[in-house]
């Protein structure tokens, strides 16, 4: 019933009819501009020039890759040169630091790129410099996520993996095709349009090819394999890795402690419940004894 009036919704209403507001909007969302000679002369307030505009995007550049030059070497001096203390407190609040300067850092780049390179710097032969500075600024922060993802590696090394620490990885990767699609914007001369396109296209993908992995499994069989993050409590409240958390607590004599129980109880609720209400995982998983 559900699919029959999605059909009728879909092929009825939603294909029929497009509100007039989206063909007028269609084509501010282009990822190339289509009126060149428009744009090129175009500045973005009336009581700036051009000139004056220009350099004030080179100045800001300019001081901001020298504040992230600061971060990186403060960061790389403490990761590489200071003692590695393995205590999850510090390990922990490094990590979200690091973190938190990307998201700080790359909001900056971006915002900044996509004000200054909106409309005529993208084809301003006099924007060479600004243009220099921004592809700088794009390669620092690259190498300030190198460092999270590498600050990020040695807390899994310590404590193991968990879903946060694979979520820390998953915005990494993002962030570095972010600023491989804002170096493309600039080279390519392409609209703002283009970055957002694209990374809603990527952050689409992510979710996508997330869905297909079994990451409580995969959390599990690491930790394992390295003996870091083994708490049964921990371990419990992964999802669909009963197969191999059963097999480990029997050879650890773990059965029946901890959170196990209530793990147990809930698997029991899953494979009797109506097929409605079904986690499919749990029927191909064998009743405990």
């Amino acid at each position: 019933g559900i699919s029959i009036l999605g059909f009728y919704i879909s092929f009825s209403f939603w294909n029929y009819w497009v509100p007039d507001t989206c063909y007028e909007y269609n084509p501010k969302l282009n990822n190339d501009f289509s009126n060149i000679s428009e744009v090129k002369n175009q500045s973005t307030f009336s009581f700036l020039d051009l000139d004056f505009e220009r350099k004030s995007g080179v100045i800001t550049l300019f001081l901001l890759n020298i504040m992230l030059l600061v971060f990186i070497g403060t960061y790389n001096y403490e990761q590489f040169f200071e003692v590695v203390t393995a205590q999850a407190s510090k390990l922990s609040s490094d990590t979200h630091e690091r973190v938190n300067s990307v998201i700080f850092s790359i909001l900056m780049a971006v915002g900044v790129i996509m004000f200054y390179f909106k409309g005529g710097f993208n084809f301003d032969e006099k924007a060479t410099l600004l243009k220099t500075l921004a592809k700088i600024w794009i390669f620092l922060n690259g190498i300030l996520i190198v460092s999270t993802i590498i600050k990020n590696s040695e807390y899994v090394s310590f404590f193991g993996l968990t879903y946060k620490r694979l979520g820390v990885y998953a915005f990494l990767i993002l962030a570095i095709i972010g600023l491989v699609y804002t170096f493309l914007k600039i080279t390519k001369q392409k609209t703002n349009v283009y970055l957002v396109n694209q990374m809603v296209w990527c952050f689409y993908g992510t979710v996508l090819l997330c869905s297909y992995v079994n990451w409580g499994n995969i959390i599990t069989n690491y930790n394992i394999s390295v003996n870091k993050g083994v708490s049964p409590i921990f371990l419990s409240g992964l999802n669909f890795n009963d197969e191999v958390r059963r097999e480990y607590f029997q050879k650890n004599n773990l059965d029946g402690k901890y959170a196990e129980s209530v793990r147990e109880e809930m698997i029991l609720n899953y494979q009797e419940a109506s097929f409605l209400s079904k986690a499919l995982y749990y029927d191909f998983l064998d009743k405990k004894k």
